[in-house]
């Protein structure tokens, strides 16, 4: 965003510089505005609990009352998303905008500008290119608004999950299924997001798992594009002309029941198989339920639940209020024993958030950040994990 300094900078000469003070001073502009453009903190940082007591600072300026969405695709998990950014929108009486950029990163750069110079409040953002995105992202920081992501930074707001034990629970249910239904021996197909450095620490945790049993063999290791349903169909027919007989799978929902797809075409899927897949996908929570399917797990990162934190969060910045830096989303596995609460938090992400024993099963937050200190936004790929 243009600013006095921003006009004055490159003149190269005393009288500039001496001027650019005297406006600063009469202006009263703040520190968070003399440090527009900031780059924030971009060397791994391990931030304290979350404080929701902090003091307040002021509310941004000349910013409209608005949550926008830009989405990259209308998988499960990011439909999730809209549901409680909507939710809280509308509780929190905030204007509310979604726009889908079917996994068009440029389409994605031009909405968030657009996006920019209608002053929008706040503003969350998927792409399956983060680095596109990034410079600006920090643009929308610098003006001031809310700026929230999904694994990849920047953002005032950054969300991830314990990637790697995120992949270490659904290893593991594989593993024990392996060892009693399968006999220890097993041909596993691993589709991966290994080209988003972010997620990749999921997969490494698949990897150490599997590997320690002599009886599995992990016959492909490959990245569906896009990692959508038809990306996770168009890949695992790919698989099956060389490997017919595949007994696990795992990767995200989305591309596992694309994989699931794929071997019921083929006449390949059987009950004893193990498919597992992570986001707690409504198909994937459909086909466990069945009990006599393939898709016996998946990790559930209740995505309307943060989704819905994410717009309460946005809100109170707009406030002036004091609100995370950082949010882990804990991976819970999804069992029979456990999906008719899962189902209920997904329909009503406003009653989870208000209820502190409940929102924290699912969330953990970290750092403080507000209006004032926003040049202490998150510029690298967080996560609590130190692995």
């Amino acid at each position: 965003m243009p600013s006095n300094q921003n006009k004055l900078a490159g003149q190269g000469t005393l009288a500039s510089g001496i001027l650019l003070l005297a406006i600063v001073m009469m202006s009263g502009l703040t520190l968070a505005t003399a440090q527009e453009g900031a780059p924030g903190i971009t060397q791994r940082t391990l931030f304290a609990t979350f404080d929701p007591k902090a003091p307040a600072c002021n509310p941004p300026p000349g910013l409209t009352k608005s949550l926008a969405y830009v989405q990259e695709n209308e998988r499960d998990f990011l439909q999730g998303v809209d549901h409680g950014l909507a939710m809280a929108a509308k509780d929190r009486g905030l204007e509310y905008h979604r726009v889908l950029v079917e996994n068009d990163a440029a389409k994605a750069v031009e909405q968030i500008q657009s996006l920019l110079a209608a002053k929008v409040g706040a503003l969350v953002a998927t792409s399956p290119d983060p680095a596109a995105l990034s410079k600006t992202l920090q643009k929308v920081i610098w003006s001031g608004a809310f700026v929230g992501t999904i694994v990849p930074p920047p953002a005032t707001l950054l969300l991830n999950a314990p990637q790697y034990e995120t992949g270490k629970v659904l290893t593991d249910a594989a593993i024990a299924h392996i060892n009693a239904k399968l006999g220890g021996k097993a041909k596993v197909v691993l589709l991966t997001q290994d080209t988003m450095e972010f997620l990749a620490p999921r997969f490494e945790a698949m990897r150490d798992g599997l590997n320690q049993l002599p009886g599995v063999t992990i016959v492909a290791d490959i990245a569906p594009k896009p990692v959508t349903k038809e990306g996770g169909l168009a890949t695992m027919k790919t698989v099956l002309l060389a490997n017919p007989d595949i007994d696990v799978v795992l990767g995200g929902d989305a591309v596992v029941l694309g994989a699931l797809q794929a071997l019921r075409a083929d006449g390949k899927d059987r009950a004893d198989q193990f498919l597992g897949g992570i986001d707690g996908e409504a198909e994937a929570v459909s086909e466990i339920k069945k009990g006599d399917s393939p898709y016996k797990a998946s990790i559930s990162l209740s995505s309307p639940v943060f989704g819905y934190a994410m717009g309460q969060f946005g809100a109170d910045w707009l406030e002036g209020k004091s609100i995370p830096q950082a949010m882990d989303i804990l991976p819970i596995a999804l069992t029979n024993s456990n999906l008719a609460q899962y189902e209920a938090d997904l329909a009503d992400p406003a009653a989870v958030y208000a209820d502190p024993v409940r929102r924290d099963s699912y969330l953990k937050m970290y750092g403080n950040i507000c209006y004032d200190t926003r040049d202490q936004y998150v510029n690298f790929p967080w996560s609590s994990e130190q692995k």
